[in-house]
């Protein structure tokens, strides 16, 4: 049976470029035929190799999709993932990382894992937003982190709902719809709670709100969570993993539920990996302080 991967990088850093190189290289004697894309191929340079245009249909009927880059290129590559069900294999080359699966340290070894076969997939949950104003969509989108509704100059002034019953007022800087797997970005700089990734459940977080009730929502998966911007105030603007942006008049609303798409992530077993488990990944990606632990007493 003929396999094909596709490889992404950013392109951006040299080391990511070489290391592009032997993953392709790696795949390519294995017997694996190799995607790259157009914009990315001359960089990589690679012969025998399938260049592609860089839309959803580049990762259409593709095993796995390689990203190489930090967790910013790994959003990026879920845009063309997530339409073809592939699942996404990071190797992280950037600072914390959260999303991938291998470290830049382990990269022969982790390839080599994805020539044998030797992984699992998961499901990540996302969530589909749409914004109206006065009935009609202006848009249209999905996340896989979060979607922040925020202001552009002065505070904003919103409504929060949750299952079509209003919730608060505030006056802030926006306002976080998140899902586990954003829990630990964007979110958990505004001072929400770290959700473990197989959690279903949807996070709303108030950015520097004035109000005495300001605190970090988790509701249920099948909640709709809505945020009116008042009319009197200034416009927002809508992001989307921090990569799609929409502007958004006063007194538009967004409205945030389940993705119907699940982003799907390769996870490696047999070779150590950042695909230990979460609790691992929380303490070595900020270093927190585990010294004394003993762990539980075996008879």
């Amino acid at each position: 049976m003929n396999r094909t991967v596709l490889v992404t990088v950013h392109t951006g850093r040299g080391a990511a470029v070489d290391s592009a190189r032997l993953v392709v290289n790696r795949l390519v004697d294995a017997g694996i035929t190799v995607r790259v894309l157009e914009q990315e191929a001359p960089d990589i340079g690679c012969a025998g190799v399938e260049v592609v245009p860089c839309d959803p249909g580049a990762a259409k009927d593709a095993e796995v999709m390689i990203v190489l880059g930090g967790d910013g290129s790994l959003l990026r590559s879920a845009e063309l993932a997530r339409p073809a069900g592939t699942p996404l294999f990071g190797v992280n080359l950037g600072h914390v990382g959260f999303l991938a699966e291998a470290e830049v340290d382990d990269l022969a070894a982790a390839v080599d894992s994805v020539v044998a076969g030797n992984y699992d997939v998961e499901e990540r949950m996302t969530i589909d937003v749409i914004a109206r104003l006065n009935g009609q969509v202006i848009a249209d989108t999905w996340a896989l982190n979060e979607a922040t509704v925020e202001k552009c100059d002065r505070m904003l002034e919103v409504v929060a709902e949750v299952d079509g019953r209003p919730l608060s007022r505030w006056g802030c800087d926006g306002v976080i719809c998140a899902t586990p797997t954003g829990s630990t970005a964007y979110a958990f700089s505004a001072g929400g709670p770290v959700v473990w990734p197989e959690v279903e459940a949807l996070l709303m977080v108030p950015i520097s709100a004035h109000a005495l009730f300001a605190k970090p929502l988790v509701v249920s998966p099948r909640a709709t969570l809505a945020v009116e911007i008042l009319p009197g105030t200034p416009g927002g603007v809508l992001w989307c993993d921090g990569r799609r942006r929409f502007d958004l008049p006063t007194g538009t609303r967004v409205e945030v539920r389940r993705g119907e798409h699940p982003v799907r992530l390769a996870r490696l077993h047999g070779i150590e990996s950042t695909g230990a488990p979460f609790t691992d990944r929380l303490v070595a990606k900020f270093e927190l302080p585990v010294q004394g632990w003993r762990g539980r007493v075996r008879p």
